[in-house]
């Protein structure tokens, strides 16, 4: 091998290699049980992780956005906590980018509303309509669209959710394009598109 081969392949080697190497670190992490430390996100844990191989076989992930106020989401996930299937889900996320991990992951709170929407609007409904609901999804709540419901997710929890939606994708082996918003799969408040901006971010983002 000449010398700019050389240079060249040490360099491709430099770039992957972190990459790679923090791609293999989030699988370990995702296969974990108890309270792991997630690098870029900062968890309360009411309920901890057991073995992955016990939780729920979890198909699809639904983002919701609660008409709450900053700092509601600790409130939501305790009540939750004490109620697992209570209307809710199993993690929520505050304002400042806080996760609340709410509920065990073999219990099912209820969310959704039966997959209801057939108007292919925001995607085609077809792979949906009745078959992405609460018991096969797990739901992820989005705290702060209050008073204002159109009010975006602020840069915190986008921040937050970059790194949550690869953890769980990582953890039930959940595809990208199985990242839905409520609104694209149930009909909604039409005053605004709930869970769709950060739904999207999630399918940009990619595996």
């Amino acid at each position: 091998m000449n010398l700019r081969l050389l240079v060249t392949a040490l360099c491709i080697v430099a770039v992957l290699t972190p990459s790679a190497a923090k791609t293999q670190d989030l699988a370990a992490i995702a296969r974990a049980s108890g309270t792991p430390e997630i690098p870029g996100l900062k968890v309360i844990w009411l309920a901890p992780w057991g073995e992955v191989s016990k939780a729920r076989s979890w198909r699809n992930i639904i983002v919701h956005q609660t008409e709450g106020p900053a700092g509601s989401a600790r409130g939501g996930a305790e009540a939750q906590a004490k109620n697992p299937t209570r209307r809710g889900v199993t993690v929520w996320v505050e304002t400042d980018g806080t996760v609340y991990w709410a509920v065990a992951e073999n219990l099912v709170p209820t969310h959704g509303d039966g997959a209801n929407r057939i108007d292919n609007k925001y995607i085609d409904n077809g792979p949906t309509f009745h078959q992405v609901v609460g018991s096969n999804s797990i739901g992820v709540e989005f705290a702060g669209n209050y008073p204002d419901v159109s009010r975006g997710a602020t840069e915190a929890q986008i921040a937050a959710w970059r790194m949550l939606v690869r953890v769980l994708r990582a953890r039930y082996g959940i595809p990208v394009e199985r990242v839905y918003a409520h609104n694209w799969i149930d009909y909604k408040d039409a005053r605004y598109c709930e869970g769709c901006a950060l739904a999207t971010l999630a399918r940009q983002w990619g595996p």
